[in-house]
């Protein structure tokens, strides 16, 4: 039992590395645990000989945990009024940084590359992601995601990912009676858990035992276990019953923030680590064609497809520059859709190296050029507006 508690030490403080990592360089906690996953084992595997233990099945247990928790608080960050009020705004925005890249990079991986028809498929869904977290997290540093500016960003990225979630289920799933099964018994849940939850919650929430996060994992695990059942991918149902409670589980801020301690404290480093440990740095230099081609691939379909929908929506110039290289991002779905890939024999390791380098690069270039140089500063609110962070 001893190698359990110090594996799990060994994990732990490598999340800690990471964290702090992150602090120092000011970049997404996640993307820090990726990289540190590729140092680590880098480290273990080349220099000590030993492993990580990536594929050891508590620690699958608590990555896949993680990423089932995360798309479902994902889902949550779904304003409704704003996706209302600007429903053809976001849709168009978001549907076609969905479309130009997917179609863009499926082209790229096959015909440019060699790569297989499931492979060019697979970095099609991995890299036509864009990043709510990214996207988020620089909402809250500038005080944008108080804005109507910023809440529209962020609902046309909900329609980006919802279009990668939906892509990766419906290419890669097999279609047979158990997908029929768990589109019904997804179906029926989704309808029927924003009327449950707020009455059950109002019933016999508010208590030290925390039973709504109970509730809301029972139901998590429950579809992730229906999902992998009929040979599709947990995080499908979590980030759609996210988008539906986001009316509901969205606006009780205190138990998001319980249910983010969990899960950014606790969960999403196994998953992020062991998604980096699976990084071959050698396949890495020994594709630098497929590097730079997918990379600048994602970047150029992004562009042609969101800066003129930001024309017809009307934004302002920097508006649309900015809007353009936030949904160029990607990072969480990007390397959720790799290592599923990986996972399931549907590219090699050479592949998901590159794609999830790729989806790294996507990450902060478009983030570091953005913010250095087209954030539209007259739409920030004024200090004074600001609530305390």
């Amino acid at each position: 039992m001893h190698e359990i508690w110090a594996m799990a030490a060994l994990w732990i403080g490598l999340a800690l590395a990471a964290t702090m990592l992150s602090i120092w360089f000011r970049i997404a906690t996640s993307l820090s645990e990726i990289m540190v996953g590729i140092v680590a084992q880098l480290i273990f595997g080349a220099l000590l000989g030993a492993s990580l233990g990536a594929d050891a099945p508590w620690i699958k247990f608590l990555a896949g945990a993680g990423a089932i928790v995360l798309t479902f608080l994902a889902g949550t960050e779904l304003d409704p009024v704003v996706f209302k009020a600007k429903l053809k705004e976001v849709t168009l925005i978001g549907f076609v940084s969905f479309l130009a890249p997917f179609l863009g990079c499926t082209a790229a991986a096959y015909y440019l590359l060699g790569w297989s028809i499931p492979a060019s498929w697979l970095a099609g869904v991995a890299l036509s992601t864009t990043s709510v977290a990214v996207v988020y997290a620089v909402m809250l540093e500038l005080g944008l995601n108080r804005t109507d500016f910023g809440k529209a960003i962020l609902a046309a990225c909900f329609i980006t990912d919802l279009g990668t979630v939906l892509a990766l289920g419906m290419i890669f799933a097999p279609f047979t009676i158990k997908t029929l099964i768990f589109i019904g018994g997804s179906a029926v849940l989704f309808y029927l858990l924003p009327q449950l939850t707020p009455w059950f919650f109002k019933k016999y929430g508010g208590r030290p035992s925390e039973l709504e996060a109970k509730f809301l994992l029972f139901f998590l695990f429950g579809l992730g276990s229906l999902a992998v059942w009929a040979e599709s991918e947990a995080v499908l149902p979590a980030y759609i019953l996210g988008m539906v409670l986001a009316g509901t589980v969205g606006k009780d801020h205190a138990l998001i923030r319980r249910l983010r301690t969990l899960t950014f404290g606790f969960l999403t480093p196994f998953y992020f680590i062991r998604a980096g440990s699976f990084v071959s740095l050698h396949a890495l230099i020994a594709a630098p064609l497929a590097l730079t081609v997918l990379f600048f691939a994602k970047m150029v379909t992004k562009i042609v497809g969101v800066y003129p929908a930001t024309m017809l929506c009307k934004y302002k110039q920097k508006e649309r520059i900015y809007t353009t290289l936030l949904m160029s991002t990607g990072l969480t779905f990007g390397s959720i859709s790799a290592l599923f890939g990986y996972s399931h024999n549907i590219i090699d390791q050479q592949q998901y190296s590159v794609l999830l380098f790729v989806v790294i690069a996507s990450a902060v270039v478009p983030t570091l050029i953005a913010n250095a140089f087209f954030i539209p500063r007259y739409l920030l609110p004024k200090k004074k507006e600001q609530d305390p962070q």
